[in-house]
């Protein structure tokens, strides 16, 4: 009995500005080129993160003959019944996974590695990102075929957009009637950007023939770079376990970098507590040392003026910054920086004395948020290079400013919460390490956490041993809720059912 063919269902998810429409007409000029029915759909995004270009294409596998009817073919994807899906983003491909799109016996997924991060994961917090691990993970179980590479990375490469590399990726799966000779015919025909678009094309082409065993390219793992931190890496990897070695690099690199090798250095010492209370403990993992180590690196480079202008005035990021435009050489890229900084960034940088003065009296005056002023700074001209410079040059004045005196200090503080915890129960040692998320950021973000951050210090580091299911709740409410009413409503909660050693509700709610 001869069965029907029927035909390659295909779902192309972009982000908006990538050609994800640019695309699509490619695959519909090439399998009309090869005479083969096609029709295709597509639902716009509102924005680039805010919601993905999904462009839905049948093709009808092989040309009809005059006896053959011709097929009608579907406007809008079914679930489990799609043969292809390409995405030029790793969440992309993760929200095809999760609407049933991909499934085992049928599904060939084609997906970049690559990530651009969602207004909800950049504005959450705490570490907002999605798990990328469980997208590749599930990839690998779901799909027939999972061919997965960076392909930004590639298209950075090859100086080409990232929609060639995703054609030329679909192409080179082999999954579609389709020759190469044909696709690249469809590109030449739209005489626009050919040799660039070519060059895209046969760069995701390979990859795909290099992954085409459903392997994931190796860009997922990470080479530790050393340079002038070598001694201290070396150092670490000696006094510390295996377990937390990749933590402890990054963070050496991040300090040497942020303030000097001797800053480095007390990173490691504030750590040497912590992994011998662990190691007395028997224990192999060392969780409570991996977090603290993590988090004490992220405080200890908090950000500030310097920091900032340090960051927008170095070499690298200009050459960055060029290649995301895809300058040629020769072309004039200015690049303008919009700063808004306010009493307390000012106040940051002063000694403690005058900066705490001056802060003071803001808030006493309800200033504090009335005199932030913006700034619009050219960082590519002489005048804003040479002012950001000049800011970053105070590096070597950190250590005697204000914001560095009063971070170093609650730094000291959740130091020894975690430290006595660990002596007791390492579970709540973690959830005290945990709590490092709360302070970030600078202005009314770092105040607020800051205020959070003591109000649960003041409810539960220092009054005993306290279940760490507790604090781990009140650490989730404080980060649902920045202005602080759902962490308020568990600190009450607590303290009503709380033994008489612990602040009364009143107290604990009380807030700088």
């Amino acid at each position: 009995m001869n069965v029907a063919p029927r035909s390659l269902n295909i779902i192309v998810a972009a982000l908006g500005g990538e050609g994800g429409g640019v695309l699509s007409d490619w695959l519909i000029a090439a399998a009309s080129s090869e005479e083969l029915i096609v029709q295709s759909t597509s639902i716009p995004g509102v924005a680039q993160r805010t919601g993905a270009t999904t462009y839905y294409i049948e093709i009808f596998p092989q040309p009809l003959t005059a006896a053959q009817r011709r097929p009608i073919l579907a406007l809008t994807p079914t679930p489990a019944d799609i043969d292809i899906v390409a995405a030029s983003e790793l969440v992309e491909a993760g929200r095809a996974l999760q609407n049933g799109y991909v499934t085992p016996g049928r599904t060939t997924l084609i997906a970049s590695t690559s990530r651009v991060f969602a207004i909800g994961e950049k504005s959450a917090m705490a570490d907002g990102r999605f798990d990328s691990e469980r997208i590749m993970d599930a990839a690998a179980e779901l799909a027939r075929r999972a061919i997965l590479f960076d392909m930004a990375a590639t298209a950075q490469r090859a100086d080409a957009p990232i929609n060639a590399v995703l054609f030329g990726a679909l192409i080179g799966s082999g999954s579609l009637p389709i020759a190469r000779a044909t696709a690249e015919g469809a590109i030449r025909q739209t005489q626009k950007s050919v040799e660039t678009n070519l060059r895209g094309f046969a760069a995701g082409f390979d990859a795909a023939q290099r992954n085409a065993s459903g392997v994931p390219a190796d860009e997922r793992g990470r080479a530790d770079s050393l340079g002038r931190a070598d001694a201290l890496i070396a150092t670490a990897r000696k006094n510390f376990p295996a377990a937390v070695h990749d933590v402890l690099t990054a963070g050496i690199e991040r300090l040497v970098d942020y303030q000097g090798p001797r800053y480095a250095e007390l990173y490691l010492q504030r750590l040497a507590p912590i992994v011998r209370l662990e190691t007395q403990a028997s224990v192999t993992s060392f969780d409570v040392t991996r977090e603290t180590a993590r988090y004490l690196a992220l405080w200890m480079s908090y950000e500030d003026v310097i920091r900032v202008a340090a960051l927008k005035t170095r070499a690298d990021r200009l050459a960055r910054i060029r290649q995301e435009v895809r300058a040629r050489d020769g072309d004039v890229v200015q690049v303008t920086d919009f700063l808004k900084p306010g009493i307390d960034e000012l106040c940051s940088i002063l000694p403690p004395r005058l900066g705490g003065a001056l802060l003071r009296s803001a808030r006493k005056r309800g200033l504090e948020d009335r005199l932030n002023v913006g700034m619009y700074i050219r960082s590519t001209g002489v005048f804003g290079f040479l002012l950001l410079r000049l800011l970053a040059g105070l590096r070597w004045w950190r250590p005697h400013s204000l914001r560095y005196q009063e971070e170093q200090r609650l730094i000291e503080r959740w130091l020894a919460a975690i430290a006595r915890a660990a002596a007791v129960d390492l579970a709540l040692a973690r959830e005290i390490a945990e709590c490092a998320q709360l302070v970030k950021g600078y202005g009314d973000t770092h105040r607020r956490g800051v205020e959070n951050f003591e109000l649960i210090e003041r409810t539960w580091f220092g009054t005993g041993p306290a279940p760490a299911v507790d604090l781990r709740k009140a650490r989730e409410a404080a980060l649902s809720d920045p202005e602080g009413t759902a962490l308020q409503s568990v600190v009450a909660q607590a303290c009503a059912t709380s033994s008489s050693g612990t602040p009364s509700p009143k107290a604990a709610a009380h807030t700088h």
